[in-house]
């Protein structure tokens, strides 16, 4: 028993060390911010999904694709729950790709809620040529695979952080000017230094956001670190659209699980109740 407890406190140490060291390697932690969706009861606010979207389009949207969300999933249950008419309108503002047509050639037409969010680039080699060879990663599931922290318990207890490695990215920048003579001397050209970004500390990426790039329709300021947090949670919707019916099901699960291990011990109780 003694060596079967020591082999597993050895092996728990070697889990947070490696995790420690691929954070160090590769990006300082996110940083611990919250958002309402967390936990097994949280929701998300369809007033911040919204204004998430909107950074997302007049920002995001530029370079980065969006390929596995449909327009018409802006209007489902769970999400920032535009109306049909608001969803008609916001996929006839993009441009999609369509065809063959009777002449055999492709042709372009407004988008229509059945439409996936259109690409910016026609191809890799494109977004790469117009991003100093950077390519722009498609953000509808990258609150999923770019983790915040490091460490298996760590993200057994608080998830992966992904919504926090987004707002970390997007307000961690740090100004050519403030980096020290060793970071300048080490500097890529046409890079920025960004302690939270996975691939390295240097981005190809400039800083996305400014104060006032947006105007919100319900009048919140669009400050960095609100257009930072908005654009966060949306994304983190993208990833997972169906959440807050999934913690629903499982809530009833667990309730169903509780009757039903409290009716097996009542029978099991009765069975059992004349046995000596």
């Amino acid at each position: 028993m003694t060596l079967l407890k020591t082999l597993a406190i050895a092996a728990a140490g070697l889990m947070l060390t490696l995790g420690a060291a691929q954070a160090a390697e590769g990006q300082q932690p996110a940083k611990g911010i919250s958002f309402s969706f967390e936990g097994p009861f949280g929701t998300f606010d369809r007033a911040q999904l919204q204004r998430g979207y909107k950074v997302y389009k007049e920002v995001c949207a530029a370079c980065h694709s969006m390929q596995y969300v449909s327009f018409r999933n802006l209007h489902e249950p769970g999400g920032p729950e535009f109306s049909e008419e608001q969803v008609k309108v916001l996929a006839a503002g993009y441009t999609v790709q369509d065809g063959p047509n009777e002449a055999g050639e492709m042709f372009e037409r407004p988008g229509l809620p059945s439409d996936r969010f259109p690409s910016p680039f026609p191809n890799e080699e494109a977004a790469r040529a117009a991003n100093g060879g950077a390519y722009p990663s498609d953000l509808s599931l990258i609150t999923k695979y770019r983790p915040g922290w490091y460490g298996t318990f760590n993200q057994l207890v608080n998830g992966i952080g992904g919504p926090q490695y987004v707002y970390s990215v997007l307000t961690g920048y740090v100004a050519d000017d403030q980096l020290t003579e060793e970071l300048r001397a080490e500097q890529p050209e046409g890079k920025h230094y960004n302690p939270f970004f996975a691939n390295g500390h240097w981005i190809g990426m400039p800083p996305p956001l400014a104060d006032d790039q947006v105007t919100y329709d319900d009048g919140t300021p669009a400050t960095v670190d609100q257009m930072a947090r908005d654009v966060s949670a949306f994304l983190a919707w993208t990833a997972e659209p169906k959440m807050e019916e999934r913690k629903r099901t499982g809530f009833m699960v667990m309730i169903y699980l509780g009757i039903l291990a409290l009716m097996l011990y009542l029978v099991k109780k009765r069975i059992w109740a004349n046995a000596h």
